[in-house]
């Protein structure tokens, strides 16, 4: 069997397709960093763009949390800014901030900044994906990006935002430069998913963080086409692609509508309440709150058993186990790799 057939009959990748599973597949958003020591260790004086830039060390960090905690999949090591530094914005991540621009984008002659992404920008990231497989084998390595709408809100505002004001005030003020600004980032989105792809991803998932700032209309009117391009990109190559955002319990249907073949959760929204906004012909993933892992083992197993319960109505034909967010800094590795093995145990056929 080949590395692509293995990958293809994984729980993680059957699920996604909605096919039987011998047990639910984990896996969590942030595994790759943030909790681990060893993560800690190897990232010790490397500013975060620059761990992303460095194939071999970016295949230590991806392969970690599978080999300590036996997930499912593997999510390439990377920031979803990545492709704005390769094609040359000037923008730091800083930490306990998150990504700043020194240059926002704020009028239309800004918009010539963003050129189109060259996979040779991004060599680094082929090279380590074409490490990582010949490492996995039969576990898959899901590729990422951020959307055009978190995307855009980080570029237009110089930073991370509560409230959206100025990237707001360029969707309703000047919805022609909106436009070409978020068709902009999902071209550039497109093509970095590509060289995740052709270098051996098994999945994608797309990261629109902070859609949940949006009510369904100006989602539907402003975001989701923008969204729709970047999957559509890629969906000739037949991998799943997975749509995720915080707070998008109000969007989960357009979420799906925009493309995706598995919709992501957040803690808000249960299973069977999701699948019954998001309709049939996805498979979902989720949705325990990355809180739950500080309470007892008790208490985050049994919090655990009622995102399985939820996920075992009809409406859900594929599960996919996983936080409702990303795992927290001082999360005790050692809880998820408990979890892991209890929905393991749990859900075996």
């Amino acid at each position: 069997m080949s590395a692509h057939q293995q990958t293809a009959a994984s729980p993680f990748i059957r699920a996604c397709r909605r096919e039987s599973v011998p047990h639910t597949p984990v896996w969590f958003m942030r595994q790759a960093g943030r909790s681990l020591p060893e993560y800690l260790k190897v990232r010790e004086g490397i500013p975060m763009l620059e761990s992303c830039m460095r194939p071999e060390l970016v295949t230590e960090i991806t392969l970690q949390p599978v080999r300590r905690h036996k997930v499912d999949a593997a999510i390439y090591y990377s920031d979803i800014v990545v492709p704005l530094k390769a094609i040359g914005l000037d923008l730091d991540i800083k930490p306990g901030v998150g990504p700043v621009v020194a240059q926002p984008i704020r009028t239309r002659a800004d918009l010539g900044r963003l050129r189109d992404l060259e996979p040779d920008d991004v060599g680094y990231v082929t090279e380590a994906i074409g490490m990582l497989t010949g490492e996995l084998g039969a576990t898959p390595l899901i590729g990422f990006a951020g959307a055009p709408f978190t995307l855009a809100s980080y570029l237009i505002e110089g930073g991370p935002s509560r409230s959206y004001e100025r990237t707001k005030a360029m969707m309703y003020g000047d919805p022609e430069l909106w436009a070409d600004l978020v068709d902009r980032l999902a071209a550039i989105t497109g093509a970095f998913l590509k060289v995740q792809i052709e270098a051996g991803a098994s999945a994608v998932q797309l990261f629109d963080s902070w859609a949940g700032a949006l009510a369904p209309q100006e989602y539907r009117r402003y975001v989701m086409p923008a969204s729709a391009k970047v999957f559509d990109a890629v969906a000739g190559y037949g991998v799943p692609r997975i749509h995720f955002g915080v707070g998008t319990g109000e969007l989960l249907g357009l979420m799906g509508e925009a493309g995706a073949d598995v919709v992501g959760v957040d803690w808000r929204v249960p299973l069977d309440e999701a699948a019954r906004r998001v309709g049939p012909g996805k498979a979902l993933q989720g949705n325990l709150d990355s809180a739950v892992l500080f309470a007892p083992t008790a208490a985050v197993e049994a919090k655990a058993r009622e995102v399985l319960a939820s996920a075992s109505s009809p409406q859900v034909p594929g599960h996919i186990f996983n936080l409702g967010h990303g795992v927290l800094p001082s999360t005790d590795p050692d809880a998820l790799t408990r979890l892991v093995d209890f929905v393991h145990t749990e859900t075996a056929v």
